[in-house]
């Protein structure tokens, strides 16, 4: 119950978490930007990037929180594993019992090489 609740929270927190990284503005815009007109001076343009870099801050500051949770979420639902009815692996529990052959007893299958019928000779042709 408890491990089923785990793994519901750390999936809401996984879709929220690639949400707002998404959400992310790049941060590929050094030189670029600046030039470009985006940097501030004339126009404006300052007064812009001020409200982007509160979002942008509340965004990292959300990544970081999420990224958190999520880690400690994962490492919790290990912890939360019902491991008492658990006493062997998948694939032990699907493996048969392994079975023993006698190899002194002869082999059942038809031989490998085909068996060679007795012809007759072919005399050798006479000059």
């Amino acid at each position: 119950m408890l491990y089923t609740l785990t793994i519901i929270l750390i999936t809401i927190i996984s879709v929220l978490m690639v949400i707002v990284v998404l959400l992310q503005s790049g941060q590929g815009q050094g030189l670029s930007g600046g030039i470009a007109g985006g940097g501030g001076g004339i126009g404006g343009g300052g007064a812009n990037t001020m409200g982007a870099r509160r979002t942008a801050d509340f965004l990292s500051k959300s990544t970081s929180i999420l990224a958190a949770l999520f880690l400690s979420l994962c490492v919790l639902a290990n912890f939360f594993i019902d491991r008492e009815t658990i006493d062997q692996s998948t694939i032990q529990q699907q493996s048969s019992p392994v079975q023993t052959e006698d190899f002194g007893a002869p082999a059942e299958s038809a031989p490998a090489l085909p068996e060679q019928q007795d012809e007759a000779p072919v005399p050798p042709p006479s000059e």
